[in-house]
């Protein structure tokens, strides 16, 4: 019997994967991995195959299991002038003003498909060849570029991807943005996925596929050598694990610095019965990530400093309740329990047409706050820092939640803020991803200040944050209701009685279905 699923992802195109995978026989595990697929291809600009993805898979029989297939520092054997070179920087007003380097050197090893291919030889149960090519299938139908990836193109076109000629030519109009709906079309890209689905993911890494990324890497200027390529091993890590109000939630664990940070603030929020007010969840973000800037960001060992910020928070221990939130994201929970949480991210994009495959390569050796000890700076073969934290959920009562969302560093606060609302508080899982959220932002500069939706409840518990003793310097800055800024949330959830649902964020284009 066909399984049936919940599925939130963020176009129509990827969640008709999902829908075709589980008709193939396929499980949760199936249908997030031919939904982020189909996203890479269709979410130019905001995601791409050449990124970096973890996978967090609760199989509804064993313990769950956080498949981290993230992007790697290169250059193993590379000439030492070719560090620092190929990059371009690219200043944008992306999030009220960014900086970041895009180019060949801007590109770190992919991870996606070695991690994708690994989660599916544990877990999957339909034919990998019918999850790329479905995927394959939609790309070459054509596909109308996204409000969120035009609103994107918007800022970046005549930048990030404006200097390759092949990205210029088929992904803008002359450097220009397209209009949201405009129909893009790449049978280079349709004919690398149908090969990835025949060889298989070893493809990208050892095969035919690996040599053309290596050839251009080598041609302009960019770090990938096929050393690295074929050096790579997606890792099967344990997760965090953490308590809220009954439910137990399995976070992204180090070397990832997302998964630490969200299950720090939810277990310095403690496991508590009652509401948690906006004025303390921002008191919370700020403590952890205040420790996260100053004792994780520009260590040498990222997984040694992960858990040593969670060692540091239970040292603290949970704050006391007063007694008067570029990267796509796909959720899955089946019918059978099994829930698949993928999260995946090519940073702002390096804009480069990588080997003629029509695959977008990803900017993390560009991106600063991931980079913050200096541009190319890590050894080769460094696992590079992250904030995606993909997470999966069980409730003693038999509920199964899978939830994640894009959003750079606003990832963890968004996360924190549904689940909160959802797990704590208990409101539908629709209203959690709606309501009005906050992040607190370490600016440039040095300085703090506290980043907030236009709404009156937020806006009035953070005027009583800054009248709060030492909170007085924190500024505030209102955003439009629903800001892209804020991540974009995608959630699947399993009732103990077996009903489906699933909920896509206001904030972004999404899609979700029950099927």
């Amino acid at each position: 019997m066909t399984r049936r699923a919940a599925i939130a992802a963020p176009n129509s195109s990827a969640t008709q994967a999902g829908v075709h995978a589980l008709g193939s026989g396929g499980n949760a595990v199936d249908a997030a991995i031919a939904a982020m697929v189909t996203a890479t291809a269709t979410e130019p600009g905001i995601v791409s195959p050449l990124g970096g993805a973890f996978i967090n898979i609760w199989p509804v029989d064993g313990d769950p299991v956080v498949i981290d297939g993230n992007v790697e520092m290169p250059g193993r054997g590379a000439a030492p002038e070719r560090f620092g070179k190929g990059l371009i920087e690219c200043v944008t007003t992306y999030g009220g003003g960014l900086t970041t380097y895009a180019g060949p050197g801007s590109v770190a090893i992919p991870g996606m498909f070695a991690g994708m291919g690994l989660a599916h030889e544990r877990f999957g149960a339909a034919p990998w060849g019918e999850l790329l090519g479905n995927a394959a299938t939609l790309a070459a139908d054509g596909f109308q570029l996204s409000h969120t990836a035009a609103s994107y193109f918007e800022l970046v076109a005549h930048s990030i991807f404006a200097w390759d000629p092949d990205t210029r030519r088929i992904y803008t109009n002359d450097a220009a943005a397209w209009e949201p709906g405009h129909e893009i079309r790449d049978d280079s890209l349709v004919a690398t996925l149908r090969q990835i689905g025949e060889e298989g993911a070893a493809s990208v890494y050892t095969g035919d596929i690996a040599a053309r990324i290596v050839a251009d890497m080598s041609e302009r200027g960019g770090l990938i050598t096929a050393r690295d390529l074929a050096d790579y091993r997606p890792v099967a890590r344990k997760p965090l694990r953490t308590r809220l109000n009954g439910w137990e939630l399995a976070c992204n664990p180090p070397p990832a610095i997302g998964g630490p940070v969200l299950t720090a603030m939810l277990r310095l929020i403690g496991d508590v019965s009652g509401p948690v007010s906006p004025e303390h969840a921002a008191r919370v973000m700020k403590d952890v990530l205040d420790l996260r800037l100053h004792r994780v960001d520009v260590a040498d060992d990222l997984e040694t400093a992960g858990h040593e910020l969670l060692e540091t928070i239970a040292a603290m221990g949970a704050v006391g309740l007063p007694t008067s939130p570029d990267t796509a994201h796909v959720s899955v929970v089946d019918s059978d329990g099994n829930a698949c949480a993928i999260t995946a991210s090519a940073g702002y994009g390096s804009g480069m047409y990588v080997g003629g495959t029509g695959m977008l390569g990803n900017n993390a050796l560009g991106e600063p706050e991931l980079n913050r000890r200096g541009l190319h700076a890590l050894t080769p073969g460094t696992r590079m820092a992250s904030n995606m934290s993909p997470t999966t959920a069980r409730h003693p009562d038999g509920t199964v939640l899978s939830i994640g969302t894009p959003g750079a560093d606003r990832i963890t606060t968004a996360l924190l803020q549904v689940l909160l609302h959802f797990c704590l508080h208990g409101e539908t899982l629709q209203y959690a991803v709606d309501a009005p959220r906050l992040h607190v932002r370490h600016l440039d500069d040095g300085t703090v200040r506290i980043d907030h939706e236009a709404s009156e409840t937020l806006l009035e518990a953070l005027t009583d944050l800054r009248a709060a003793g030492a909170q007085t310097a924190v500024p505030l800055h209102a955003h439009e209701p629903h800001s892209m800024y804020f991540g974009g949330v995608g959630a699947a959830l399993r009732a103990p009685d077996g009903e489906l649902t699933a909920a896509s964020d206001p904030r972004r284009d999404a899609a979700t279905v029950v099927g």
